[in-house]
């Protein structure tokens, strides 16, 4: 198998562009499902509730958190980590460890030592579950153990995830309102999932070579239970294109895998 793939300015820059519309829906959204939980949780409509924070969970980390990483919308760099970092407090994380864990990723992967993001990716389907209800906080001790400049930063975000679970229990306790605290499990129970989705299906580390090591989803059926974001190859191929512009970088990038003889692991036609 070749790794030989084309440059960003072979398959067009145009890649990198989003229309400002579009990010600016993009940005917004996770305040306005944020929003729009309070509401349902207030009115006791608990299944659209619960969706909202399934929503919430996927459209920040996978997606709108992820492009905000990697500062692929061309926002002034203080927008663009204020952003991060208030959008990842809505589901009780760290942006700041976020960023330092996932650019470590794509900087360290396939290793298995020095990329505490993908660990899941090196063990089985069973050690990738168990490993999901701690995988935000052993993210935030990487980065607070890793990165002393950033240390004070990360135990600010810390301690306000920490502030806000606490709150939420004392609303519960008080009984003022159980909406927080339904709310901060909802979010918490997200997360045990991300080390399955995000490390151990798009990942095979024993690929000889980049385009062997991560898999190349293709098909209906793929594209329709991950809204479009089963690209992690693509990604890791050209991380600056958003999550946005990934079905047309794939199809643009296809004809090379196809000739690289890069599998397709394809769902659906």
């Amino acid at each position: 198998m070749t790794t030989a793939v084309p440059t960003l300015d072979e398959l067009g820059r145009d890649l990198l562009r989003v229309h400002p519309c579009r990010l600016a829906i993009s940005v917004l959204m996770p305040f306005v499902i944020a929003l729009a939980y309070i509401g349902f949780a207030c009115a006791e409509l608990w299944a659209p509730a619960v969706l909202c924070v399934g929503v919430l969970s996927f459209v920040t980390y996978g997606s709108i958190s992820h492009d905000l990483v990697h500062r692929t919308y061309g926002l002034p760099r203080h927008l663009n980590d204020w952003l991060l970092t208030a959008i990842e407090l809505l589901m009780l994380r760290s942006g700041r460890a976020y960023r330092l864990a996932h650019l470590n990723h794509h900087a360290r992967y396939p290793s298995p030592d020095e990329d505490p993001e993908a660990i899941a990716a090196h063990g089985t389907f069973w050690q990738a579950i168990r490993s999901g209800p701690l995988f935000f906080l052993r993210l935030w001790w990487w980065a607070v153990r890793k990165h002393p400049s950033h240390r004070l930063r990360l135990i600010a975000e810390g301690c306000v995830v920490v502030l806000l679970a606490v709150a939420a229990i004392g609303a519960a306790t008080l009984r003022w309102s159980l909406v927080p605290l339904v709310y901060a499990c909802l979010a918490y129970l997200g997360t045990w999932i991300v080390p399955l989705v995000t490390a151990y299906f798009p990942h095979q580390p024993k690929g000889v070579t980049p385009l062997g090591q991560t898999r190349r989803f293709r098909g209906w059926v793929s594209r329709l239970i991950a809204f479009d974001h089963l690209y992690h190859l693509e990604h890791h191929l050209f991380p600056a294109v958003p999550h946005q512009r990934w079905p047309e970088l794939a199809t643009r990038l296809d004809p090379y895998l196809d000739h690289a003889g890069v599998p397709a692991l394809t769902i659906g036609i």
